[in-house]
């Protein structure tokens, strides 16, 4: 059925006459980092994500867009459909996220714990462009940017919208944008609630895993003169999330909606996050400009479940200096994040301070990048009874580029970068919440060689990379639990290579595919007398696919037909490669037609239509169902 409903459409679309809107394709500019270039003369592999496209995907979160349109692959965490787990190039579901620095108008979204970045606070129709730098990105994103950066950048416009959709399970979403921009003032508004009548059972009174959440966000820039910008924006979130626990293969096999036999088979969280941020920027001429932003997050995390609530404090800052004349670009600056966590027995704390230089150079068709970054990490553990323990680490983070365009179509590209991971907090607890140790960073060397091909009806990029790891950190699970702890992995590797293509058949139908294969191989590893040397990592798929056709029978209906695919990995635990049971393929189709006119739209979205059943594995019988079952929205949005 499903390659029958595929062929259907692209025979309807390649026999349709051309009465579309005509779609052309151009190198998109990547706005996000302190150098502007673009898709053709960057020299990292790259992807670029407009609001236009985000906007057609019609999803109810980043994640899923990341998910399904790109090369990041994103799962619940444990079953959290809030905070989930990223990765790219192969660091593993399990870990993958913390190998990946999320910025949104240039502030970190990582934690300093074991929290993934809280994408869910972003809503989709606020966001401008979504800008992916794999395997680098080190000299201005910092520490943890080894996969590479995910910017997200926010919309400045004078466009006013409101949105509002529907769907199976209880789900109901209102969203809306307004903004304002002159010569002097830019100012915008943006807002989402939403909620969801849970799909799982986590009781045995017939209550789901249902969730609500809220966020509310400004933007504001002010220009007094001609040389001096003045900014200040807030975001605040609120999250009432249960998810439901793991459950058996067998149970899985029988009704993934089933209730957990779990001590805890449901989890209650309230997560709440408040930002405020100020900056500004002065121009003494077209080609030198100082820059200089702060922020400062609240946020709790409160587990009524497991009566347990942390309260973290973030601060960050940027300062830095751009200089531009013609073919020479040069950024230094200064990058700084303090963070604490305060838990009813401890304060821990990582403070990160570092200065950063990149300077890139075009001469003729070549173009070179090259880049410097030197960041100390120190951390602070503070038990409420004891004695407070202390670590510094100095690291250091190179990137080198070359970008040598053949034509105006065509490029190759070359690029080295030393990376590195300071451990997050919670690597220095064990089992039950006892100290563990300071452990050591891990660093990477990052390779990577790449091809770009882009004209109005083609955009085709191909990259290859090659990592080479030392004291990748993990968490050795003892099936006892007697020698679980987070630790370090001696030697490892990865490889493999980037694949997309975005082709423009005719004014009706275009595709795009975004194919990555990964292998991730530990090469010296022994624990607690298992040794894992020439073990592949487990939680990471060789192969994923995700493919998107869309068929436009006339200017004002589009009908998409979207298939992800990543195949069978070993459980997120099984570091010996021998468990029983290993994570399954994941498969999603999904359908959805949009009708627009100038200033609204309707639009129908059916996810996963085979009624695939997926799920994240973290060893045998601990197996927790991620979009198991069919899911449809149905809604409007409104344009002025």
């Amino acid at each position: 059925m499903q390659k029958t409903l595929q062929f259907s459409l692209l025979t309807a679309a390649l026999l349709s006459q051309l009465h579309a809107n005509e779609i052309t394709l151009a190198p998109l500019e990547i706005t996000s980092t302190s150098i502007t270039t673009d898709e053709l003369h960057a020299t990292e592999a790259v992807e670029v994500y407009t609001q236009k496209e985000i906007e057609a995907a019609h999803v109810q979160n980043i994640y899923e867009f990341l998910n399904k349109e790109t090369s990041v692959t994103a799962m619940p965490s444990y079953g959290n459909p809030f905070a989930q787990k990223l990765d790219m190039h192969g660091y593993g579901i399990g870990d993958g996220y913390q190998n990946i620095v999320i910025r949104v108008n240039g502030r970190k979204l990582n934690n300093i714990d074991m929290v993934p970045q809280l994408l869910s606070s972003i809503s989709p129709n606020q966001i401008e462009r979504i800008e992916i730098i794999k395997s680098s990105g080190i000299v201005e994103g910092g520490d943890g940017a080894n996969a590479g950066v995910i910017n997200i950048i926010t919309k400045e416009s004078n466009e006013k919208q409101i949105g509002f959709y529907a769907g199976t399970y209880n789900t109901v979403d209102g969203n809306f944008y307004a903004g304002h921009t002159d010569d002097k003032l830019s100012l915008s508004v943006s807002g989402e609630a939403q909620k969801n009548g849970g799909t799982r059972y986590i009781d045995d009174n017939g209550n789901k895993d249902q969730n609500k959440f809220s966020n509310f966000s400004f933007d504001l820039s002010y220009t007094p003169v001609d040389a001096l910008e003045l900014r200040l924006n807030g975001l605040t979130s609120d999250i009432d999330t249960w998810y439901a626990s793991s459950l058996t293969k067998a149970q899985y096999d029988e009704d993934p909606t089933q209730k957990s036999d779990s001590y805890y088979s449901g989890v209650h969280q309230l997560y709440t996050s408040d930002v405020i941020g100020a900056g500004a920027s002065y121009y003494f001429n077209d080609k030198l400009s100082l820059n200089a932003d702060f922020s400062h997050e609240y946020k709790t995390s409160n587990y009524i479940t497991y009566d347990s609530e942390s309260k973290y404090t973030y601060n960050s800052y940027n300062v830095n200096a751009k200089y531009s004349d013609n073919n020479f670009k040069v950024t230094v600056g200064i990058d700084g994040f303090n963070g604490d966590r305060k838990a009813s027995k401890n304060t821990t704390t990582k403070d990160n301070i570092a200065g950063y230089i990149s300077a890139e150079y075009r001469l003729s068709n070549s173009t070179f990048k090259a880049g410097y970054r030197y960041e100390k990490v120190s951390y602070e553990y503070a038990p409420v009874n004891g004695v407070s323990l202390t670590q510094d680490d100095s690291l250091d983070g190179i990137e080198l580029g070359y970008n040598l365009a053949l034509n105006k179509e065509q490029s190759i590209f070359a690029n080295y970068t030393k990376s590195y991971q300071a451990p997050d907090i919670d690597r220095f607890f064990n089992w039950g919440g006892t100290f563990n140790n300071f452990i050591s960073p891990m660093k990477a060397d990052n390779y990577t060689l790449g091809y770009n091909y882009i004209t109005k009806r083609n955009k085709f990029k191909i990259s290859a990379y090659y990592i080479d790891l030392k004291d990748e950190i993990y968490y050795y699970s003892d099936p006892t639990y007697v020698a679980s702890k987070n630790t370090n992995i001696d030697k490892s590797h990865k490889y493999g290579f980037d694949f997309y293509d975005k082709f423009v058949v005719n004014e009706q139908f275009n595709f795009s595919i975004n194919y990555n294969y990964v292998m991730a191989k530990i090469d010296t590893e022994i624990e607690n007398g298992e040794d894992f040397s020439g073990k592949e990592l487990p939680g990471v798929s060789n192969h994923n696919v995700k493919a998107v056709l869309n068929y436009m029978p006339n200017t004002h209906t589009t009908l998409s037909l979207t298939e992800i695919y990543r195949s069978e990995a070993y459980a997120a635990n099984d570091f010996t490669n021998s468990f029983i049971q290993k994570q399954d393929a994941y498969t999603s189709t999904d359908i959805s037609v949009t009708y627009s006119e100038k200033s609204w739209e309707v639009f129908a979205k059916v996810n996963n239509i085979f009624n695939q059943n997926n799920g994240l594995w973290i060893k045998d019988d601990k197996i927790y169902p991620v979009n198991f079952t069919t899911t449809a929205i149905a809604g409007i949005n409104l344009k002025y």
